[in-house]
């Protein structure tokens, strides 16, 4: 019987995993933003805007190496602020637990909340199957349950179900899903005949488990949040992204936000008006088949700019590497790629490390694992947002229960 027990890490030991590149603060949450930048040369220009970056982050082997960061090094500002959280608020009856597909991230939201995870066995048994046990009481409690349906899907979908049934029978008062990337959120919707609508149907799983709430990054499209009959709280990660694109010194002028479908129009256009109102470009591209995209033409202007491609995922990196292609052959200077998700399924290493790209900047709402990194890599935390996001949310839920 394979065993995963989750508890609290010690107050010394450094539990932040590499994976934590910067440590942000989204600009709809606070006024202070800082980052740390990768040692690359900064592209210098007029008009640029610069944020004061602590220390670079080395890279060894093509993997980055993220320094730790503790009460010795982080600022004092945000040391003190940190601290505060924790004495002021943490007398509320708050619990945040993690399943097994991101522990490192939940290690991270934990820590920026100033909060310890929650004790929690969870175990495989031989034949496959998952059995969970809190092992603190939860009675009366706000639960919070981090657990992105990541690959492998069903397994991580399945074990979410498991801990809200677990919660709810332990007497829980409240329970929200914490899911930093919806699974299934693709099939939101009939393209053909006899096809299934899977995200209503993992939406009717998670409520009818016992989940009063949705926290959740990115949703692949915004009607999803419509196929739950609970409240569903939708992050952007975009705040993240845009105080690391500010430390790249990339003039406004220079620069050109590009969609690599029409399906994403909307979101790259949000993502350029708060990049100084930069111009939009869309590549055009026609799927044959799931997971097969062939790049048709582009509309827009790209030439001696600086192009960053804006998506909520990358899966195979078939539409997003055509993409980048067809921007080189239009006369780009330099093509970025930032999504939220990074899915990277085989052979999206191949298609992203092929020298297309200056850089690929993704954050930690899915792990990352060793054989995946590559030189072009940069991996962003949305720790701080996610953790900030769980604390208003339970504010606002303590002082609602004040009231009924």
């Amino acid at each position: 019987m394979a065993s995963f027990t989750i508890s609290s890490p010690s107050k010394s030991s450094s539990f932040l995993s590499s994976s934590l590149s910067s440590l942000f603060t989204p600009c709809s949450l606070s006024r202070k933003s800082f980052a740390f930048n990768i040692s690359r040369s900064p592209i210098c220009a007029p008009n640029s805007l610069k944020c004061e970056l602590p220390q670079p982050v080395n890279y060894e082997n093509g993997i980055p190496t993220i320094p730790v960061l503790n009460g010795r090094i982080l600022p004092k500002f945000v040391e003190s602020n940190r601290m505060d959280k924790a004495v002021n608020r943490n007398g509320a009856k708050l619990k945040l637990f993690s399943g097994t597909a991101n522990p490192a991230l939940s290690q991270e939201i934990a820590w920026y909340m100033g909060l310890e995870l929650g004790k929690i066995n969870i175990k495989r048994f031989a034949d496959g199957e998952i059995y969970v046990q809190l092992q603190e009481s939860v009675r009366g409690c706000d639960v919070y349950l981090v657990q992105p349906t990541c690959p492998p899907a069903n397994e991580n979908l399945m074990e979410l179900l498991i801990m809200i049934d677990a919660c709810r029978r332990a007497s829980a008062k409240n329970i929200t899903a914490v899911i930093p990337y919806f699974g299934y959120a693709r099939a939101d919707r009939k393209t053909q005949g006899r096809e299934s609508i899977a995200a209503k149907l993992v939406a009717n799983l998670i409520t009818e488990a016992g989940a009063d709430r949705v926290l959740a990054c990115d949703l692949h499209s915004g009607q999803s949040m419509g196929y739950f009959d609970i409240p569903v709280d939708h992050v952007y990660c975009q705040p993240v992204v845009l105080d690391y694109l500010a430390s790249k010194k990339i003039c406004s002028g220079d620069l050109v936000v590009v969609s690599p479908d029409v399906g994403g129009v909307a979101r790259a256009r949000s993502f350029a008006k708060k990049l100084s109102d930069a111009p939009l470009a869309i590549v055009d591209k026609r799927r044959h088949a799931h997971n097969v995209a062939e790049v048709m033409n582009l509309i827009g202007d790209v030439k001696g700019k600086v192009a960053v491609m804006v998506d909520d995922m990358i899966d195979t990196a078939g539409t997003i590497a055509k993409g980048a292609a067809l921007l080189h052959q239009e006369g780009a200077r330099e093509v970025y790629a930032f999504c939220t998700h990074a899915v990277f399924s085989p052979p999206a290493i191949e298609r992203l490390s092929g020298g297309v790209f200056q850089e690929v900047i993704i954050t930690n709402t899915l792990p990352v694992a060793e054989k995946n990194y590559f030189p072009q890599l940069t991996v962003l935390s949305v720790a701080n947002l996610l953790g900030e996001t769980i604390w208003r949310v339970h504010d606002d839920c303590s002082v609602s229960s004040i009231f009924l």
